[in-house]
Formats: structure tokens, sequence, C-alpha cells
């Protein structure tokens, strides 16, 4: 039998996964983190990014969060995402206009945005349109 380990997913609004994985990616501040059953214990702030949620050997479960934190248990992984979706449910053409509203903000040079935050939401709609483009590319 197959070690695995138990995976919350939570964001602000609700419980997004709940279950038994193999394997979870997160793209942690460092860069990406792979956590298997009895991995030591640590606690990480997460970048906007897909995390994967590998069940089986051929399945896995993507999901695009936000930000937020990653705990991690010897048999419990917990992230606390400041906002959630699964891959298939994001909306493309929201994404898409997200992200040239943010581009379109960037360009103009008037100074009466703040750059910063719409460099985040061109970084977000980006991360978004990626786990996407790669959910859709392994065949989901």
């Amino acid at each position: 039998m197959t070690m695995t380990v138990h995976v919350d997913i939570v964001s602000a609004e609700k419980e997004i996964f709940s279950g038994l994985a193999e394997m979870v990616f997160a793209p942690a501040e460092l860069g990406e983190v792979g956590i298997s059953p009895r991995h030591a214990p640590f606690i990480t702030r997460l970048n906007p990014g897909e995390v994967r949620v590998k069940v089986t050997a051929t399945e896995s479960y993507p999901f695009y969060i936000s930000g937020g934190y990653l705990e991690v248990q010897p048999h419990l992984v917990t992230i606390l995402a400041d906002s959630a979706i699964r891959a298939k449910d994001i909306d493309e053409a929201a994404a898409l206009d997200a992200k040239a509203r943010a581009e379109e903000a960037i360009a103009d040079k008037t100074g009466k945005i703040d750059y910063a935050t719409a460099q985040a939401q061109l970084a977000q709609a980006v991360m978004q349109l990626k786990t996407l483009d790669r959910f859709r590319k392994r065949g989901g």
C-alpha cells in the first residue's frame, strides 16, 4: 500500500480540498516545494501559483492559489490560501480581462495608478492562465 498524507486546502471563503495524497507540490516563498508523507514539519509563506495534489500515480488535482501559508506535519499538510480555485473552475475570460486591465494600468504613465497593485494583479492573472494551461495540457 502506498503511503499517503492528509491534505487540506482552505481559503477565506471555503474548504477547497480535503483528502489523502501521495505528494503535494506548492509555490513556496523561496521556490517550489514537494511534500511527501512523513515530511519534516515546517511552515512557509506561499506565492501565487499552482498547487498540485498527487492522489495516485496517474491522478493529480491542480489548484490556483493567490498566496497564503503552508504548514507541514508528518501526516498532515495544510494550505491556508488567501484565495484558491480548482484549475478546472478558472474563468479564462475573466483572467484574460484582468491581465489586459493590469497591463493597461502599468502602461499608463500619468501616475494615477498604484504600480505595485497593478503588477500584483498582472502576476495573479498570468499565474491563473498558466495553471489553466497546464491543466488542459495534462488532459483535464
